[in-house]
């Protein structure tokens, strides 16, 4: 297995390392990057007095609203140093655009093969890519990039199209998925209806993207149990996102996705900015490493999670980031009830007759959360409806509203304008 040697050296020499990098970015951004030059001016910050990483506490945070109101001031290179332009799916506001330059490629494509080597992969597989990798979308071109840094072959289907994707898989025999791993289900679905016999495929093995099929004890969650009980492949996780240009990515122990310490500086915050103890759930911020393009500092992405340090029996010693339990910005209150919108995706992907769904929260006249849940199904049993609402009281003690839909109907939610993504949760409160 090629393991990066810097992910299995001791904690110390990983920290030093990061420690020396983080010189080096400082001193970057504080001569090319127009928002943080004056970000270090601004607070009187002598960048040379951040020696270690628990320094980095001295330097306010980079917030999502800063990315979206000022997003050119992050660009540190002239505009005929840009090779690439990338933007963000908007998910939780306005989209951002990322410039990219020839090495900030070269580095997602290092970051995509070594998460690749991480998920049990080589150049003897061959990858069915079902994401898009056009419309400015970072992921598709990440992963089609790192496949062939990786040496491996690839075929670009595309999402959606059962007919294809399955047509592709006879033709071309791959022996992984890079997938939404909800779409495994539609994929099960089309061969069940018309005869094909999946499980004597050559698929093996799925890189799951986009959602979680695991718990936070990495236990497989409704999803990944629905899956892998139709088609026994083997199942990996993966978190990234625009803003990072990384990937965490599980290993064949599947105690979470591994940290790439060389590209990359996390810390675990909370609501005050401040560092968790290392038992707790925090906010994922990032400081991103050997990029020229953005480079960002103590950036918050607004997703919640554990981290797990203790050496893995793979042969890594970085620290591992379990799933996601919620974004911050998508906590709903109920009725006195906190949730997060994965709790509520794994409710539904337990009721077999739930074929699509979206989840829209919103302010009620008192000042509180509402919850209305679109659900779409090809068969609409009379007692459905109190089927799911009964599902959700035992579940998570609260009763949302539902409402039936075809599964036609819910995909107009589902992809509004020129999304690129599906967007699963609507969020209409008042900010």
């Amino acid at each position: 297995m090629d393991i990066p040697s810097i992910e299995q050296e001791s904690p110390a020499a990983i920290k030093q390392l990061q420690e020396d990098k983080l010189s080096d970015l400082l001193h970057y951004l504080k001569k090319a990057s127009p928002y943080y030059s004056r970000l270090f001016q601004k607070y009187s910050i002598d960048i040379d007095q951040i020696k270690t990483l628990g320094d980095l506490q001295r330097i306010p945070v980079t917030t999502k609203k800063q990315l979206q109101e000022q997003n050119q001031e992050f660009i540190c290179v002239p505009k005929n140093r840009i090779v690439d332009y990338i933007t963000t799916s908007g998910t939780l506001g306005d989209p951002v655009t990322f410039a990219l330059t020839d090495q900030d490629l070269e580095r997602l494509a290092y970051n995509e093969k070594i998460s690749f080597t991480c998920a049990d992969s080589s150049s003897d597989d061959t990858f069915q890519l079902m994401t898009t990798i056009d419309r400015r979308f970072m992921a598709g071109l990440a992963y089609f990039l790192g496949v062939r840094k990786l040496g491996a072959g690839i075929a670009r289907v595309g999402p959606g199209m059962p007919e294809l994707q399955w047509d592709t898989i006879n033709r071309i025999a791959p022996t992984a998925f890079i997938t939404v791993p909800s779409f495994l289900l539609k994929l099960i679905e089309y061969a069940e209806e018309n005869g094909i016999d999946y499980r004597q495929s050559s698929i093996q093995k799925a890189i799951c993207i986009g959602e979680t099929v695991r718990n936070p004890d990495f236990s497989l969650n409704t999803l990944g149990q629905r899956i892998t009980e139709k088609w026994p492949i083997t199942l990996y996780s993966t978190y990234a996102s625009t803003e990072m240009g990384t990937a965490f990515t599980e290993c064949s122990e599947q105690k979470g996705g591994h940290h790439h310490p060389e590209l990359i500086i996390v810390e675990f915050l909370d609501d005050d900015d401040q560092p968790v103890p290392e038992d707790q759930p925090g906010e994922v911020t990032v400081t991103t490493l050997g990029m020229e393009g953005m480079p960002l500092l103590r950036f918050k992405t607004g997703d919640i999670c554990y981290r797990h340090t203790e050496p893995c029996p793979c042969g890594r010693n970085t620290m591992r980031l379990g799933p996601v339990i919620g974004r911050r910005q998508q906590m709903i209150k109920l009725k006195g009830t906190t949730l997060y919108p994965p709790a509520i995706y794994d409710v539904l992907h337990d009721i077999q007759e739930v074929d699509n769904y979206v989840v829209e929260v919103s302010t009620n006249d008192i000042g509180t959360d509402d919850l209305l849940i679109r659900v779409g199904c090809s068969n609409q049993s009379q007692n459905l409806e109190k089927k799911i609402t009964d599902h959700f009281r035992a579940n998570l003690r609260v009763s949302p509203v539902i409402k039936l839909h075809s599964r036609e109907e819910v995909d107009e939610f589902r992809f509004p304008g020129t999304s690129r993504k599906p967007m699963t949760f609507i969020d209409k409160r008042q900010s």
